[in-house]
């Protein structure tokens, strides 16, 4: 057998402003460079500790240096990781686990000897239980909120069993369970670390932690211990390491991208993405062969949103309060053109709904939205007394600036119609305050998906929610009768036709105008291969190879 050796190699840049990092070389150095996956990641990673993983940065460093009892696969359908199955009680309030037991924490100076040990149930305990403690003040926290109690709800029967007990029966849980929140971490990384666990990382995640100079660079090196393999019975991951620098300029980024010092970019910068991209979202054929453009459904859905709670003084002087008004603005303008000018094609007009495409539950033919129609909105502007507009008080619209040219090309289109919008644009963090204190009668909005269920974005529409999520107030006694019901529903045809039924519910009401269903949108390097994403826009790196 060939000996491999490793040796770390610092490259010091220039004032071009590219990072120092630190690359890993096992074997020749031909092989080092092709199997390094090197991406970059603008806004920087503010914690290595998965129950900080919150932003999408943090999630991917996390997602390559820890494992969850259940992870979603490329379809978004919930899948065994640390657990080999599970069973659930007649009741839908216990889930039990079988785990593996052939998983081991990375090699690390907290064990005996430096040796990983076996993972095992009171490891899934203690790190579920670490999420919901005050003390560790992790942002994740609400995901048991009321669903489970930390005392009696998570139990270890024995090394490879792990119980969960819910309070009342809630079938995203597997979801939930599949954040990287839910990671689990050894206990005596946090007796040994403290606070300081969030640059000393120890998991059981494809790649193990090698360096990290925070705001220069982060280097992951190949678990060899990694419990998953392929389907010929090669062990995962392919890739010998993970090279992530935190360079922040979106155009920097393509310039290393172009250059071949990147493998990857996720997103296209407003700056550049005529550069790139046809109106129809396309790869320019000037970039052909030079790079791959891949595209595929994200878990987030842009909208307008009403607030519709009738006892507040606002809200019964407005316009906005009338149902056929609110139908009347989803009627009047065009979705397909909007997104053909005014974001190259990246996302899909959003005419099925508020749910968007991606999830399993997703189907258009079953659930009817709005599309451009100013004949029918003309129409019900007439039904509800205001014919051509006559007499409709001016609609203030609150966006924030990134989103203005969206906000005002609405309001231009509408005014065709007889519909007077006045678009006031202010900060990101006015319009939240604004929106979560029911102060704000229409606003732009977005929800992206925590977890792989439908019912997390029907959640925005439970009468019984505060605002967030149900930021527009909205209360309707047959729809949340459906939700509970659905919560407790184990059979994923009829819990689907649930959900679809919600969903015609919304749309019918229209306290939201559902704008597009976004999309991920990646370049790729030609010769990276098995880089598949999925509506969360997780990065999966286990089946990745260089050619």
């Amino acid at each position: 057998m060939k000996s491999c050796y490793c040796q770390a190699v610092i490259l010091r840049v220039c004032y071009t402003g590219l990072l120092s990092m630190v690359l890993f070389s096992c074997g020749s150095p031909k092989n080092q460079h092709q199997q390094v996956f090197r991406y970059n990641q603008t806004e920087g990673i503010s914690s290595l500790d998965p129950a900080f993983a919150k932003s999408q940065a943090v999630i991917w460093a996390v997602r390559q240096l820890y494992s969850t009892l259940v992870e979603p696969d490329n379809d978004l359908v919930i899948k065994p990781s640390l657990a080999k199955q599970w069973r659930v009680s007649t009741d839908h309030l216990t889930y039990t686990f079988d785990l593996r037991t052939d998983v081991f924490f990375h090699d690390n100076a907290i064990f005996p000897g430096g040796k990983g040990r076996r993972l095992t149930a009171q490891d899934v305990v203690y790190s579920l239980r670490r999420i919901m403690d005050p003390a560790t003040a992790s942002p994740g926290a609400w995901i048991f909120n009321g669903r489970i109690n930390p005392e009696t709800g998570f139990r270890a029967p024995n090394d490879s069993t792990f119980e969960l007990t819910l309070i009342r029966p809630f079938h995203p849980i597997l979801g939930i369970l599949s954040m990287q929140y839910c990671s689990v971490v050894p206990q005596e990384a946090i007796a040994r670390y403290g606070k300081d666990f969030r640059n000393h990382p120890c998991g059981t995640g494809p790649f193990q932690f090698f360096f990290w100079d925070e705001g220069q660079g982060l280097v992951l090196h190949r678990n060899p211990r990694y419990f998953e393999k392929d389907s010929a019975g090669q062990r995962l991951p392919y890739l010998e390491a993970v090279q992530v620098s935190f360079l922040d300029s979106k155009a920097s980024e393509f310039l290393l991208f172009r250059q071949g010092q990147l493998d990857f970019m996720n997103d296209i910068d407003a700056s550049f993405k005529d550069e790139v991209l046809t109106k129809q979202g396309k790869l320019k054929q000037e970039w052909e062969g030079k790079m791959v453009l891949n595209k595929h459904p994200y878990l987030n859905v842009e909208y307008l949103g009403f607030l519709t709670d009738s006892t507040i003084a606002a809200v019964k002087q407005s316009p906005v309060r009338l149902r056929k008004i609110r139908q009347a603005i989803n009627y009047g303008f065009d979705r397909t053109k909007m997104m053909t000018y005014l974001r190259n094609g990246i996302g899909t007009a959003a005419e099925a709904g508020f749910v968007p495409s991606g999830l399993p539950s997703f189907d258009a033919t079953k659930v009817n939205g709005y599309t451009y129609n100013p004949a029918k909105s003309r129409q019900l502007l007439r039904e509800a007394g205001y014919p051509e507009g006559k007499g409709i008080p001016e609609i203030r619209l609150l966006s924030i600036p990134i989103y203005a040219d969206l906000a005002n090309y609405v309001a231009n289109q509408l005014q065709e119609v007889g519909i007077r919008v006045q678009v006031e644009v202010i900060q990101k963090s006015l319009l939240l305050e604004q929106t979560a204190k029911s102060q704000a009668l229409f606003f732009r909005g977005s929800w992206l998906a925590d977890y792989p269920d439908a019912e997390n974005y029907l959640a925005v529409f439970y009468g019984k929610n505060p605002a967030p999520p149900n930021y527009t107030r909205y209360s309707n006694a047959a729809f949340d009768k459906l939700y509970e019901q659905s919560l407790e529903e184990n059979n994923d045809s009829i819990r689907y036709e649930q959900y679809r039924e919600m969903d015609r519910m919304v749309m019918a009401d229209a306290p939201v105008v559902p704008l597009f269903y976004d999309e991920v949108i990646r370049l790729v390097q030609p010769n990276v291969t098995g880089l598949y994403g999925n509506g969360l826009n997780l990065l999966e790196l286990r089946r990745v190879k260089k050619k």
